[in-house]
C-alpha cells in the first residue's frame, strides 16, 4: 500500500512537471493543447491544472481560442505567489536578481565589493546581508521564495562547498552551509553552483539562441570558466568540476596563477590579467568595470597596442576553445561578461584559432557569438536553477504567515 501511494505521488509530480514545462514554453494555451502537446489524457490535465490554479501557479486568462463549437479558455503561468532569487559573487561585486514564477523581474541589485582580496567570511557576510534584503523584498511583494541559488567562479562540489576559487583566493569554503546558517535555515532550498555553469544555463533557456542543445559559455571576470550544455543538459562531471578551462597550462613558464601554477589561461587571458596590463595612469578609479570600459574606449579609438593585446587574448582563448570544440563539438561558444563587451576584438581571433585548430571541417559547425546578458547571465541562470526545482514538480509549501 505504501509503495503504491509513493508510486502515485511520483507519477503525479512527473505529470505536474510536464504540464509546467509545457506552459512555460507555450503559454497562453488551452487544456486541450496541453493534452495534445504532452500526451497526457484530458482528465489528467484537467486535474493537474486545477491543482496548479489552486496553488496560484497557473491562471486562466480572458483570452479564448476560436474553434468550431465552444471557445477554449487559455492558461498562463501565475507569478503572483512565488519568486526565485539568483545571486553572484565575482571580482565585480555582488549581484542579486529575483523573478516571479511567471518570469517577471522583481528586482536587480548590484553592490561593489567586498572585492577579490576580501576574506571569505567578509564576503559571505555581505552576501547574506544582500540575500536577506532580497528575501524581504520578495515577501513584501506578497510572494514566497521558491529557492535561492548563488554562482561562484571556481570549483563547487555537489554539497555547495567552494573547493577552490583562485580568482577570489578561496579554498575549502563551505559557502552553502554558511549561507544557510546566516539565513537561519530558510524553508526554501539554497544552492551554490559554478558561475559559468549558470551562465550557460541562462543562455540555453533565455538567450537569443535558446534551445541550442550543445553550447559553451565562457566567463572571465574573476576566473576563466566554461559552462557546458551537452545534448540539452548541463555537463557537470563526476564531482561537479567540469569546464575549468581557466587552468589549462598555455605557457608553462608564464605568469603565476592564483591556483599556484604558472601559465594558466586564467593568468594570461582572464579579465583581471588583461586589466593588469592596462596603463591606468589616467584612470584613478580601480573599479574593474570602469577599467574595462576604459579598455573598450581605447580599442574603439584604434590604439594599436590595445588592439594587439586583445588580439593576443582572443588567440589564447581560441586555442582553449579549440580543445573544447574537438572534445565536445558544440554548436555555439558564447563569450559572456566582460568578454562580451570586448567581443568585437576577441571574436575574430577566437574564430581564426577555432577554424585552424579544430579537427572537424569548419570547426564542426561551431559559431562564436557574444552574450546579450551583460554581467547578469550568472544571476539569471541561478534563477533558472531555482525554477528548475519548481518545474520538476516539487511544488513549494507556504512560507509566509
Amino acid at each position: 500500500m505504501t509503495t503504491h501511494t509513493a508510486d502515485h505521488t511520483d507519477v503525479r509530480a512527473t505529470n505536474l512537471a510536464v504540464v509546467l514545462r509545457f506552459l512555460r514554453t507555450n503559454a497562453p494555451c488551452s487544456r486541450a493543447a496541453i493534452a495534445a502537446g504532452t500526451g497526457l489524457n484530458k482528465a489528467t490535465v484537467t486535474s493537474i491544472v486545477g491543482d496548479l490554479i489552486d496553488r496560484r501557479l497557473t491562471k486562466e486568462t480572458q483570452q479564448t481560442q476560436n474553434h468550431v463549437g465552444r471557445p477554449a479558455t487559455l492558461l498562463v503561468l501565475d507569478g503572483s505567489a512565488y519568486a526565485a532569487i539568483g545571486m553572484e559573487v565575482s571580482a565585480l561585486g555582488l549581484t542579486a536578481i529575483a523573478y516571479d514564477s511567471a518570469g517577471g523581474q522583481l528586482l536587480r541589485w548590484h553592490r561593489a565589493g567586498p572585492g577579490a582580496d576580501a576574506s571569505p567570511a567578509k564576503t559571505v557576510a555581505a552576501l547574506a546581508a544582500l540575500a536577506r534584503r532580497a528575501i524581504a523584498a520578495v515577501h513584501s511583494s506578497g510572494r514566497d521564495v521558491l529557492g535561492l541559488t548563488v554562482g561562484v567562479p571556481g570549483l563547487v562540489n555537489r554539497d555547495g562547498a567552494v573547493v577552490l576559487a583562485a580568482g577570489l583566493g578561496w579554498r575549502d569554503v563551505e559557502l552553502r552551509k554558511d549561507l544557510v546558517a546566516a539565513l537561519s535555515r530558510p524553508a526554501f532550498p539554497v544552492m551554490v553552483d559554478n558561475d559559468a555553469n549558470l551562465g550557460a544555463l541562462a543562455e540555453h533557456r533565455y538567450g537569443p539562441h535558446a534551445g541550442s542543445a550543445n553550447l559553451i559559455q565562457l566567463s572571465g571576470d574573476t576566473g576563466v570558466g566554461a559552462g557546458v550544455i551537452c545534448d540539452g543538459h548541463p555537463l557537470r562531471g563526476n564531482l561537479g568540476y567540469a569546464g575549468e578551462i581557466g587552468h589549462l597550462r598555455i605557457k608553462p613558464d608564464g605568469p603565476l596563477c592564483g591556483c599556484g601554477r604558472r601559465g594558466c589561461l586564467e593568468a594570461l587571458a582572464g579579465i583581471p590579467a588583461i586589466l593588469a596590463r592596462l596603463d591606468a595612469s589616467d584612470l584613478p578609479d580601480a573599479d574593474p568595470q570602469a577599467r574595462t570600459e576604459q579598455l573598450v574606449r581605447r580599442a574603439e579609438a584604434g590604439e594599436v597596442d590595445t588592439i594587439n593585446m586583445l588580439t593576443e587574448v582572443g588567440t589564447l582563448l581560441g586555442q582553449s576553445v579549440c580543445v573544447l570544440a574537438n572534445v565536445l563539438n558544440p554548436e555555439l561558444v558564447v563569450l559572456g561578461g566582460s568578454y562580451a563587451a570586448l567581443g568585437r576584438w576577441l571574436v575574430p581571433a577566437v574564430e581564426k584559432e577555432l577554424i585552424d585548430g579544430a579537427l572537424a571541417p569548419e570547426a564542426g559547425g561551431c559559431q562564436v557569438v557574444v552574450s546579450t546578458f551583460g554581467h547578469d547571465a550568472t544571476s539569471i541562470g541561478a534563477v533558472a536553477r531555482s525554477l528548475d526545482r519548481f518545474d520538476s514538480g516539487r511544488l513549494p509549501v507556504n512560507q509566509t504567515t
